[in-house]
């Protein structure tokens, strides 16, 4: 009975409940905020970076006189799109395409065959020597090109190599930057897959074969992407070893382009569309798997 009496005494209140803390909601709408800030801070750093690529496809298509005008013209008044079809007629630049295409094509493909070769030894093998071996490749990264080119263009000259694309090739082929990639990617592949696939028999070329090279996709991708890139911008290489206009890259026939029609900078603009293009098309094709390339390399376990 008594008990019953306490219960009905501490009867819980009836005015209105207490209002929630609005602390969440002030968060929320902070994180929000300083999301759309940073994706519009990414967007005017985006477009700072697009801008010159831009002017230089609207000045494609512009007179020489309305090029280089005070203040920029971004939307022309005539569109000439005749430049592009003029261009073609002025020097052989559908040979200088082929040109580069024909090097690039062939030096990444022997990068990634050597490079991930080598990176497989220096990952997954084990020799006396490994790691002072692959520290003192890898050194030869920050010796600069300048230091050794001159000896190289003396060999290659009593080989007599020069004017031809297989100094370019020879000297290219291998290169320490896609063995330190490739190895860094391999590092994050157990070591339990190749230990199992000896035990069946597999040997080691059979191993990084069917193995490693299949798990290596994103990788392989990234250094094919930069090795083209840098393989078709090349201007040292082509300028000193080929002298015959015939074999020139197309980076060798926009500088004589220039000199020879310096006045004519829309059709100057032409060419260099023209030559990113193929470098545009590479990159976005392979844009996946170069940054999950990126992104995985050097991350074990």
């Amino acid at each position: 009975m008594n008990t019953t009496v306490l219960d009905k005494d501490v009867a819980a209140p009836t005015g209105p409940a207490p209002a929630a803390p609005a602390l969440p909601n002030r968060r929320g709408a902070t994180a929000v905020a300083g999301r759309i800030a940073l994706y519009v801070l990414l967007a005017v750093v985006a477009l700072a970076v697009l801008l010159p690529f831009i002017w230089m496809l609207i000045s494609s298509v512009k007179d020489d006189r309305d090029v280089f005008t005070v203040p920029i013209q971004w939307i022309p008044e005539t569109f000439r799109w005749s430049n592009f079809s003029s261009i073609w007629t002025r020097v052989p630049f559908a040979a200088y395409l082929g040109n580069s295409f024909f090097l690039s094509v062939v030096i990444t493909f022997l990068q990634v065959l050597t490079g991930s070769f080598a990176a497989y030894g220096f990952a997954k093998m084990r020799f006396p020597g490994r790691d002072l071996l692959f520290t003192g490749y890898i050194a030869t990264i920050a010796v600069p090109w300048q230091a050794y080119m001159v000896p190289q263009y003396v060999i290659m000259q009593k080989l007599g190599l020069v004017n031809s694309y297989t100094s370019l090739i020879l000297l290219q082929a291998f290169g320490a930057f896609g063995v330190f990639l490739m190895r860094q990617f391999y590092l994050t592949i157990p070591d339990e897959i190749s230990e199992a696939a000896r035990l069946d028999g597999l040997s080691e070329y059979g191993i990084w074969a069917r193995i490693v090279l299949p798990l290596s996709k994103p990788a392989l991708a990234s250094l094919a992407l930069l090795t083209f890139v840098n393989t078709w911008n090349d201007y040292m290489g082509p300028f000193i070893y080929l002298t015959d206009n015939r074999l020139w890259t197309v980076q060798l026939g926009l500088r004589a382009f220039i000199g020879q029609y310096d006045a004519e900078s829309a059709m100057i603009m032409t060419g260099s569309v023209l030559s990113v293009i193929p470098v545009l098309a590479v990159f976005l094709l392979g844009q996946r798997y170069f940054v999950r390339g990126i992104a995985t390399t050097g991350v074990k376990g």
